[in-house]
C-alpha cells in the first residue's frame, strides 16, 4: 500500500504554486531581456573608442535589482543569447558572433556578471526603508557595474585595440558620469515598481 501511495503523489502535477512561480520567473526573465535589447538599440552617443553610449548598462543593473541575482543574470544572458544567435538587439542594430571582434565585446560580456553582482549587492534593500532603501540600490548598482562592466571593458579595450592598461583606462573613464546618472535612474525605478509591486522586492531571487 505504501509503495502504491509513493507511486501515486510521484506521478502527480507539481502544485500550483510551483508551476506560477515558474512561469512567474520566465515572464519576468523574458521581459526584461526583451526591456535590454530595447535601450540597447535605442540611439547611442558616439564616441571616439567605437563603443557608443547606451541605455544597454541602465537596463542590466536595473535587471540584476529588480529581479535579483540570478534572475537578473539569466535575462541578461537570454539577450545575449538571443542577439548572438544573429537577431539585431545589440547597440547600433547590430547582432550575431561579429560583435565579439568589436571594442565592445568586454563590456557586453560582462553584463550578466554586472546584473548578478548588483542584484547580490542589493539584498538588505528589502530590509530598508525610504531613501536608505534607494541607496542601498544606488549602491549596488554602482558597484556592479564598476566591479564587473567597467572591469570587463578595459580588458576588452586592451585586447581589440591592443591598448595598454593606462589608454584602455582613459578611454572607460569617459563612461562613467553617465553610468553614475544610469545607476541613479536604475535605483530609482526599481524603488518605484518595488513600491507597486512589494511581492517584486520580497520574492528576489
Amino acid at each position: 500500500m505504501t509503495d502504491i501511495t509513493k507511486d501515486t503523489a510521484d506521478s502527480l502535477p507539481a502544485p500550483a504554486v510551483a508551476r506560477s512561480s515558474v512561469t512567474t520567473d520566465i515572464a519576468l526573465i523574458s521581459t526584461f531581456a526583451a526591456f535590454i535589447a530595447v535601450c540597447a538599440i535605442l540611439p547611442g552617443i558616439p564616441t571616439g573608442s567605437g563603443v557608443p553610449i547606451t541605455l544597454q548598462t541602465f537596463a542590466v543593473i536595473l535587471s540584476g535589482l529588480v529581479l535579483g541575482w540570478r534572475r537578473g543574470a539569466l535575462a541578461v544572458l537570454l539577450y545575449l543569447a538571443v542577439g548572438l544567435a544573429g537577431v539585431p538587439i545589440f547597440a547600433e542594430a547590430t547582432g550575431g558572433l561579429g560583435v565579439l571582434s568589436k571594442p565592445s565585446a568586454g563590456y557586453l560580456l560582462a553584463f550578466p556578471f554586472g546584473a548578478a553582482l548588483a542584484g547580490l549587492l542589493a539584498t538588505p534593500a528589502a530590509r530598508s526603508v525610504g531613501y536608505a532603501r534607494w541607496t542601498v540600490l544606488f549602491s549596488a548598482g554602482v558597484f556592479g557595474s564598476l566591479l564587473t562592466i567597467h572591469v570587463g571593458g578595459i580588458i576588452g579595450l586592451m585586447v581589440k585595440l591592443d591598448l595598454d592598461l593606462g589608454a584602455a583606462v582613459a578611454i572607460d573613464v569617459v563612461y562613467l558620469p553617465g553610468d553614475i546618472i544610469k545607476n541613479a535612474a536604475a535605483a530609482a525605478v526599481a524603488l518605484t515598481l518595488f513600491r507597486a509591486y512589494p511581492d517584486l522586492l520580497r520574492n528576489r531571487r
